[in-house]
């Protein structure tokens, strides 16, 4: 019934058409006027018969997770017939991140690696999910190799050398992270690039390396003023660090502008800005409201543990005038 509508519309509208492009030559001939007319607003109907498909006017919904979970399964069901196809481990990967599974995540894509090493998006995939799989998100060594062979293959592949980039500096290698960066900034656009200027001169600076003169470091956006509570420092080893965090607002609990210091540096005023964002593509200035805390890490890593204090969120919009004012309950 829908298709029969459909039709006769397009039918309509190309008569319509016809009538206005043809209406200057209606005085030479009404009856050649109304035969052109007709005779494309048929020729339309019938176009839409051959070419037209009512079905593309429907919108289909997302797949729920109980759809992605069958998939899943036929996925899994198949590579155990046929475990050569990089692709279907690949594809299996992605869905099993999808749904919050990491480890299976980064085991399909270590087999999709195994099948694919001249794939660098593969590579680049599988070091991604082997970090998330990881409790402290750290890149190991077989993540490592897989995007320096990623940037062999591809040199122009921004997400590896991003990728690279971050694991060189968890071990330390802040040179060589710069340098690394270093060789993205051509390729971005300004605003990526002036954020990645800033992580690339906080990495020279780890290395005890003179900044670069041409690095134009971002402006703070955000100071942050942090109220510690009451601590019996016998209590809080060496490495405790203080974190100080801004979220977008309806966003991913990542944040996206991250600062981290000492315990005995506080109580302090940190500045936040495009600097301090983990993702350069996503810097703090990009969005409009964030939600700002501090959490205190016993450990001393980024991954909240139970034995962490964490101050009360404050929600501010952006550009924001003045001090936020952090303090513990």
């Amino acid at each position: 019934m829908v298709s029969h509508w459909l039709t006769l519309l397009a039918g309509v509208v190309a008569a319509m058409t016809a009538a206005l492009v043809l209406w200057p030559l209606r005085h030479h001939g009404r009856r050649g006027f109304a035969v052109g007319v007709i005779a494309l607003g048929v020729a339309g109907a019938c176009l839409y018969l051959l070419v037209g498909d009512p079905r593309a006017a429907r919108v289909e919904p997302a797949p729920s997770v109980a759809t992605l979970r069958d998939g899943v399964q036929a996925l899994q069901a198949a590579l155990k017939r046929d475990p050569q196809r990089a692709d279907g481990w690949a594809l299996l990967g992605r869905s099993q991140a999808e749904l919050g599974n990491a480890n299976a995540a980064a085991e399909a894509f270590a087999r999709a690696a195994a099948l694919a090493p001249d794939d660098p998006g593969v590579l680049v995939e599988a070091a991604q999910a082997r970090a998330q799989a990881d409790p402290e998100k750290q890149f190991d060594d077989a993540a490592v190799a897989w995007l320096q062979q990623a940037r062999t293959l591809a040199p122009d592949a921004e997400r590896a050398s991003w990728l690279l980039g971050i694991a060189l500096r968890q071990r330390g290698r802040n040179a060589d992270a710069a340098d690394v960066w270093s060789s993205l900034l051509s390729r971005l656009e300004p605003g990526a690039a002036q954020a990645l200027q800033a992580q690339i001169a906080i990495a020279r600076d780890a290395a005890g390396q003179a900044p670069d003169a041409t690095a134009a470091v971002p402006p703070a956006l955000l100071q942050v003023r942090v109220q510690l509570p009451a601590l019996h420092n016998a209590e809080w080893p060496a490495s405790t660090q203080v974190f100080v965090l801004a979220r977008a607002v309806g966003g991913p609990p990542m944040p996206v502008a991250a600062r981290k210091l000492p315990l005995a540096s506080f109580p302090a005023t940190v500045a936040l800005g495009d600097g301090d964002s983990p993702m350069p593509t996503a810097p703090l200035s990009a969005h409009r409201e964030v939600e700002v805390l501090a959490r205190i890490s016993r450990s001393g890593s980024a991954n909240r543990s139970n034995d962490d204090l964490q101050s009360v969120p404050v929600k501010v919009s952006l550009p924001h005038e003045g001090v936020v004012e952090l303090r513990f309950p």
